[in-house]
Formats: C-alpha cells, sequence, structure tokens
C-alpha cells in the first residue's frame, strides 16, 4: 500500500514539476520573442535612417554635377559662339 501511495505521489510531482517547467520555457519564449521583434525594429529605424541619409548625400552630389555641366555647356556655348564669329 506504501508503494502505491508513494507511487502516486511522485508521478503527481513529476507531472506538476513538468507543467511548471513548460510555462517557464513559455516565458522565456516569449521573453526571447520580445526582444528580436525590439532589436529587428530598431536595426529597421537604423537602416531607414541611413538611407535617408544616403539620399541626401546623393541628391546633394546630383545637384552639384548639375550646376557643374550646366556652367560647362555655357562655357562651351560662348566659345563656339566665339569661333562662330571669327
Amino acid at each position: 500500500m506504501k508503494k502505491i501511495i508513494l507511487s502516486l505521489v511522485l508521478a503527481t510531482l513529476l507531472v506538476s514539476c513538468k507543467e511548471e517547467t513548460k510555462e517557464k520555457l513559455d516565458a522565456a519564449k516569449d521573453a526571447v520573442t520580445e526582444e528580436m521583434k525590439s532589436s529587428i525594429d530598431s536595426a529597421k529605424i537604423k537602416a531607414e535612417s541611413e538611407l535617408d541619409s544616403l539620399k541626401l548625400k546623393t541628391k546633394s552630389k546630383v545637384d552639384s554635377l548639375k550646376v557643374k555641366s550646366a556652367e560647362k555647356m555655357e562655357e562651351t556655348a560662348k566659345k563656339l559662339k566665339e569661333s562662330v564669329k571669327k
């Protein structure tokens, strides 16, 4: 009789510990999931800001190239006019 009672107590103890372990694993999984989401969000924000800064730099370079090319075209046009007048 004692062996049966001890076996039932031991089985109950193992089952209850198993459920607590599952709860702890679920909590740890949720914590890791939240941490990964926040890491991904912060990486996304950093990437977007880097892209924006690259767009601005590229736009300013393109604008300066447009100005330089316009100046060169004006110079070439002046030279062409002078060569035609002679």
